[in-house]
């Protein structure tokens, strides 16, 4: 089992690039707002706690499986001890069936993240994004976490950070493949 955590500030391409790791892969996505949107559905609001449920049996119902791997995007803020912590405990559920686990790091600059904010796979696969001038504001207002890392912070083997300023999701996809054999 391979589990890799594709993680990087908002609309910086962490679900397109995840779609075309897919399909060049065995590996399943799970985009951190298939559980948001579907709670939000069915709630008429955002429930931490039930994102957080579905998030913890998608984990440990594919952990067991025989696939061969997930793809998890996760808005890091590597500021906050909680999510070093969460990054652990998502790891802990996999551990036990042997996973290999792999961090890449895509990073972008607030304008080109902003122009991707509006694009029309974003709005297809996260509804509650429909309200640019909402989700925008998200972004703009990103100072309260810090959600890229500093050189040399992430420790773990597996690291890979990219730059996909100027880099179609296809290319970034095959670069991750290619530096991990995936």
């Amino acid at each position: 089992m391979k589990l890799v955590f594709l993680i990087g500030s908002g609309a910086v391409g962490k679900m397109t690039v995840g779609q075309e790791l897919m399909k060049i892969t065995d590996l399943r996505l799970f985009h951190n707002h298939m559980a948001i949107e579907s709670v939000i559905e069915i709630f008429g609001y955002y429930d931490g706690k039930a994102i957080q449920d579905i998030r913890e049996a998608v984990f440990r119902n594919y952990a067991s499986s025989s696939n061969y791997g997930m793809i998890f995007t996760y808005m890091w803020a590597f500021d906050h001890q909680d999510d070093w912590d969460y990054i652990e405990h998502v790891k802990d559920i996999f551990r036990p069936y042997g996973t290999e686990f792999y961090y890449v790091e895509l990073i972008a600059p607030r304008d080109i993240r902003l122009a991707r904010n509006a694009t029309e796979n974003r709005i297809k696969n996260k509804p509650s994004k429909a309200d640019i001038e909402f989700s925008s504001k998200l972004l703009m207002n990103e100072e309260k976490y810090r959600l890229v890392s500093n050189e040399g912070e992430i420790p773990f083997e597996n690291y890979l950070r990219i730059d996909n300023s100027d880099l179609s999701a296809k290319d970034a996809a095959l670069l991750i493949k290619q530096t991990f054999d995936l």
